[in-house]
């Protein structure tokens, strides 16, 4: 597909049929967030994909945004292997775990797979629920399946600010 196709067609899917990706879409997605850029290439995101009724009830009792997604996948990211950036006050994780996470948003539209990217909530109640080691911090959530029937972008997905708005030159 055409990437400015992707990025003009993709939306959040609010509303999910039961079928499951498959294990090659799967695969697809997770290979694009493997190949994303990270700062000093330490690739310090981990991604823990839930499918399991179990996990994905521990991820319905943190947020109400999952939408009956089949798959969900959680980017997180190693804390104690990150770039500190001079100042000592910001490291690389935050960021670097959510530019793995807009490849996979992208990639997932790109292998006809629906999404919506979540941060509606509490990433340290999740960890502790799943049982993931301390130094690993999540950023987001992502609903993966096939868009349920009358499922489609919310009204204002098509508005967006001018550019001169967004931009400036200095």
């Amino acid at each position: 597909m055409e990437f400015t196709e992707v990025i003009k067609n993709r939306y959040s899917c609010k509303k999910y049929a039961e079928r499951q990706i498959s294990d090659e879409q799967l695969t697809e997605i997770l290979e694009a967030g493997r190949l994303a850029p990270t700062a000093k290439n330490l690739q310090e995101q981990h991604i823990y994909v839930a499918r399991s009724a179990e996990a994905l009830a521990k991820i319905d009792a943190v947020t109400p945004c999952r939408y009956g997604a089949p798959t969900v996948l959680i980017v997180a990211y190693n804390a104690d292997d990150v770039y500190t950036y001079p100042g000592d006050v910001y490291s690389s994780g935050t960021e670097d775990a959510t530019i793995v996470a807009t490849h996979l948003t992208l990639a997932a539209y790109n292998a006809g797979v629906d999404s919506c990217w979540l941060n509606r909530f509490d990433p340290d109640r999740l960890a502790k629920d799943l049982n993931l080691p301390e130094n690993e911090k999540i950023v987001m959530l992502l609903d993966l399946g096939y868009a349920a029937e009358g499922a489609g972008p919310l009204p204002n997905h098509g508005n967006r600010k001018p550019l001169e708005e967004t931009v400036s030159y200095i």
